[in-house]
């Protein structure tokens, strides 16, 4: 879970680090994502495997509509309107969500991964340990592309500084955009990835974008390499916290240790400034 964590993370990381501009509407393109993969295997039975690719390019498409309709027009406006605007379009698609599909929950169900591996007296889902490498995948290949290609050092050189950047040639508009459709795709591949194992419904991307944001403040905003360590130490927490005090209080010990470390170090653990 918290290598699942630290894909939902990432594209959020890499949208605030590109423009300082927080999505608030992160869960619900997380939910988004769910139907699609959903929709794929009760309309064409796809299995949530086969139809990550789908759900990637359609989050890319609703990143990239985002910014030019959305986030382009309130770029330069007080940060209130920022928050506002995306806190706005998740009402907006959760609602939207609601009306089309209702709030019963659904499940994928007979996915092609199914069942459960025992490792050394430990069960292991199967469904959860797939999600678990292909999210590190689609993490590492993430990384790749921001570091070693051309565009990628863009997307770096926009995010450290747009107007020397602008003044390299480089199209900072287009950058903007570019790092919205990736970032929301990390997001497609995160709810494909979830819903070989978890339930369906509006309100389903909640909880995962508060543990994401927690997990971006711990890494530090804007460092996309350090959301993975974050990430998985958010999911060790969850489920350690869950399984020695009580499962009622994992949150509340996952946020305990968000708030021990932004009072010790503002920044995040792995943050500069």
């Amino acid at each position: 879970m918290g290598l699942v964590y630290a894909l939902i993370a990432a594209g959020l990381s890499l949208i605030f680090g590109l423009m300082e501009v927080v999505n608030f509407a992160h869960g619900e393109f997380l939910m988004l994502a769910m139907y699609v993969a959903f929709f794929a295997w009760s309309l064409a039975r796809l299995d949530p495997l086969a139809s990550l690719p789908l759900a990637a390019l359609a989050l890319a498409a609703l990143g990239w509509a985002t910014y030019h309709g959305v986030i382009r027009r309130v770029l330069g406006g007080p940060m209130l309107a920022q928050i506002f605007a995306t806190f706005g379009l998740g009402i907006f698609l959760r609602s939207g969500a609601q009306f089309l599909w209702g709030v019963d929950f659904r499940t994928v169900k007979e996915p092609l991964l199914a069942g459960r591996l025992s490792v050394g007296g430990v069960f292991v889902g199967l469904p959860q340990l797939a999600a678990s490498a292909l999210a590190l995948g689609a993490f590492v290949g993430l990384y790749l592309f921001l570091s070693r290609s051309e565009t990628g050092l863009a997307l770096q050189a926009t995010a450290q500084d747009r107007q020397a950047a602008a003044l390299m040639g480089i199209d900072t508009d287009r950058m903007f955009a570019l790092g919205w459709a990736i970032g929301s795709a990390c997001v497609g591949v995160a709810g494909g990835l979830l819903a070989m194992f978890f339930y369906i419904f509006p309100e389903v991307g909640g909880p995962f974008a508060l543990l994401a944001y927690v997990a971006v403040a711990l890494g530090g905003f804007g460092n996309v390499p350090a959301t993975l360590l974050a990430g998985v130490l958010v999911g060790l927490t969850e489920v350690f916290a869950g399984l020695v005090i009580a499962p009622a209080m994992k949150y509340a010990v996952v946020f305990l240790l968000y708030l021990a470390v932004v009072l010790w170090r503002p920044q995040g653990l792995f943050g500069r400034f």
